[in-house]
Formats: C-alpha cells, sequence, structure tokens
C-alpha cells in the first residue's frame, strides 16, 4: 500500500514536472519572436501615422525602435492604401533594422477608411451596426461600426488583416478598439441589449478566428488593459501577446484618480511578470476626456520643449515601476506626423545607462519605490510626482 502511494506521487510528480517543462518551452518559443529587449537603456516603443511617405530622416529615426506600430492612415494619400502605405514604410525601416517589430493597426469595430479592404465590405449586406433611429455614424456621431455579430463581417476582418501580415515587412497585427467591444454599456442605448450582446460574442470569435488565421509565429497586441474592467483587463490578455496602454491617467466612474491609476499599475505588473509584451503609452499633456464614456484618449499639446522635458518625468517614472522584460515606454503629443516633428522628440533620459531593477517596485500606499541599476525611481500617485535620480 505504501509502495503504490509512493509510485503514485512520484507520477504526479513527473506530470507536473513535464508539465512545467513543456510550458516554459511554449513560453520560450513564442517570446523567440518578441521585439529586442535590453535594460542598458529605457526601452522604447513607436505608434506613429502619416498619410504620406515617411521621407528618409524619418525612416532613420525609425529604425531605432525595437517595436513599431504604424497607424491607421499611414502612406494612403501616396499610395492609394493603408495597406499599400504601410508595407512601404514596414519595408523602409526593415532595410535599416531588420530586427525591427513592426505591427500593422487594425481597428475592431470602428471603420476607419481608406484601406483597400474596404471595396469588399461594401458588397456585404448588413455589415455595419444600425441605431434605432437608422443612423449608421454612431461612433463619436460621424464613423461607422461593425455589426460584429455578422460572420460575413467577421470573414472579412480577418482576410484583411492576414493578407497584410503575411507580408514578411510585418510581424503582426496591432488590434485597437477592443475596449468599445467590450464595454457593455457602448452603444447599448444605440443598437439595444440584444445587438450589443451579439456583438460582443461575434468579437470573441473574431479574436479567436485571427489567431488561427495568422498562426501562432505573428505577434497580436491589444489595446487591452484597462483599469475599468473588474480585473483591470487580465481577463481578456490571454488571447494576446501584450497590450497597449492608453487612458491610464483618466478614472472612469466613481473611482478616485489614485485607486484607479494603483490598480491599473498591478495589472501591468501582472501581465509584464507573466512574459507579455507592454507597449506603454502616456501623453505629456492631458488634454481631458469627453469620450463616450471616457473610453478614448484626449492628447494636449505642451508650449515647448522644456515643458515637454519636465512632463516626462511621472509617465516615465510610472513605467519603471511597472516594466519587465518587453516593457517598451512611449511619451507623446498624439500619434499623427503630418507637418510635424514633435513625435521625433528624444530626450536625455534615453541615452541615460538604466541598468536591470534590482526587483519589484516596493508600494506603501500610493506611494512607490524601485531601484535600477542606474537609477532610483519614485512614484506619488495621490499628488500625481515623480522622481528618478540618476547615479553617477
Amino acid at each position: 500500500m505504501i509502495r503504490k502511494l509512493l509510485l503514485g506521487l512520484l507520477a504526479g510528480t513527473l506530470i507536473v514536472t513535464v508539465q512545467d517543462a513543456a510550458s516554459a518551452n511554449d513560453a520560450a518559443k513564442t517570446q523567440s519572436r518578441f521585439p529586442d529587449f535590453s535594460w542598458d537603456r529605457i526601452p522604447l516603443y513607436m505608434h506613429v501615422r502619416k498619410a504620406t511617405n515617411f521621407d528618409e530622416n524619418e525612416i532613420a529615426f525609425l529604425a531605432k525602435f525595437p517595436l513599431i506600430t504604424f497607424e491607421k492612415a499611414t502612406g494612403h494619400q501616396d499610395h492609394g492604401s493603408v495597406e499599400a502605405g504601410t508595407l512601404v514604410a514596414a519595408r523602409a525601416v526593415k532595410e535599416l533594422n531588420p530586427n525591427a517589430k513592426i505591427l500593422y493597426y487594425r481597428n475592431v469595430i470602428v471603420h476607419y477608411e481608406n484601406y483597400a479592404a474596404d471595396s469588399e465590405i461594401k458588397a456585404i449586406p448588413h455589415a455595419f451596426l444600425v441605431g434605432k433611429d437608422g443612423n449608421e455614424n454612431l461612433v463619436r456621431g460621424r464613423v461607422k461600426s461593425y455589426d460584429l455579430s455578422n460572420p460575413a463581417v467577421r470573414d472579412w476582418w480577418v482576410r484583411s488583416c492576414q493578407n497584410v501580415v503575411s507580408d514578411p515587412a510585418i510581424d503582426g497585427v496591432f488590434l485597437d478598439g477592443n475596449i468599445k467591444a467590450l464595454e457593455e454599456g457602448y452603444l447599448r442605448r444605440d443598437i439595444g441589449d440584444t445587438k450589443k450582446k451579439e456583438t460582443m460574442d461575434g468579437y470573441h470569435k473574431m479574436i479567436k478566428q485571427t489567431r488561427e488565421a495568422i498562426g501562432t509565429d505573428e505577434l497580436m497586441v491589444a489595446n487591452i488593459l484597462r483599469a475599468r474592467f473588474p480585473n483591470g483587463g487580465l481577463e481578456y490578455l490571454p488571447m494576446f501577446n501584450g497590450s497597449y496602454l492608453e487612458g491610464f491617467f483618466h478614472n472612469v466612474g466613481n473611482t478616485s484618480y489614485e485607486d484607479y491609476v494603483a490598480k491599473g499599475i498591478a495589472s501591468i505588473q501582472t501581465a509584464a511578470k507573466s512574459g507579455k509584451i507592454i507597449a506603454f503609452t502616456s501623453g505629456l499633456s492631458g488634454a481631458g476626456n469627453g469620450s463616450e464614456m471616457g473610453i478614448d484618449e484626449a492628447h494636449g499639446e505642451v508650449s515647448s520643449d522644456e515643458a515637454a522635458a519636465a512632463a516626462l518625468t511621472y509617465p516615465l517614472a510610472l513605467f519603471l515601476i511597472c516594466a519587465e522584460k518587453y516593457s517598451y515606454f512611449r511619451v507623446h503629443e498624439g500619434y499623427a506626423a503630418d507637418n510635424n516633428s514633435k513625435w521625433m522628440r528624444w530626450f536625455p533620459e534615453y541615452d541615460r545607462p538604466l541598468g536591470p531593477p534590482a526587483g519589484p517596485a516596493q508600494r506603501n500606499g500610493h506611494l512607490y519605490h524601485r531601484s535600477f541599476e542606474h537609477a532610483e525611481v519614485w512614484l506619488d500617485i495621490k499628488n500625481r510626482l515623480g522622481k528618478i535620480n540618476w547615479k553617477p
């Protein structure tokens, strides 16, 4: 009897060990296609769009980043479509930096135009959500939204992604609009409870279908972590390789600012420690948030380079409190690179040696502290202050 018990325990241990080893191998295989990462300097992310071609200096600048998302509208004026413009920009960057990982932007629910794939959706009956008053322009009162309960729409959306992601210059897809698709109250008054539930169910089917279509070798990074969700968005993260972060500094509902931000920090830390990609973005200046249900992030402009430098510390300190391997930072005044060069700001902090963290951040109420090899970081989210002491 004792012998059987011992054998059973040993067998159970062997099964757990084999399963753990398999999980570790799967994780290693997944991360082998992740962007380059180093603690030597602050790891950076780029998220940008330009309706015309990027010039040579801009391409050289973009090639410095390990992870890049080319936003909607990229290159469509010069190349006829977002798909073509994105591929031209991606190939130019890859010529200078073959290791750069480049994501193709698609919104899961908002119908932004200038895509070549738009010609196909025009032939799909009932492709867009319609309000009770017959209005199709439900997003911000001027943009159409996909009816994700329609299988033909989901098939079209997945195929449009697959066509671009299959190009060697593209390493995956950036999925935006997830909050609109998943937030139960969004558009519900316009389309009713039943249709809202159907579109939410359709969203989950489409995400699963996208992964099956593009395969496991391509990245799927979503705008998904948000403190407004019960579990901070972690409940939706398993389907993706990582999350982009925005809307981080405006609290939603009756939650206080400091509690909302603390919940967001905890979500990032959990996701980052699990090996997910984190693409953290923040505006240099908050312009308020007047969007429906506080979902979209507004970006204000700062008055000068000096003001930009002063505004950098708080979001950068918060990022460093959260960052793990495969976490990347971006601060900006908006995503458009048309007729301005402010998107190319390069702060002195980006050239400072950072070094790996000594361990996870320590928290005391609304205060956080973390040590790096070459920096000490403090964060006070109640008073919205950050401090970074760079070691000589």
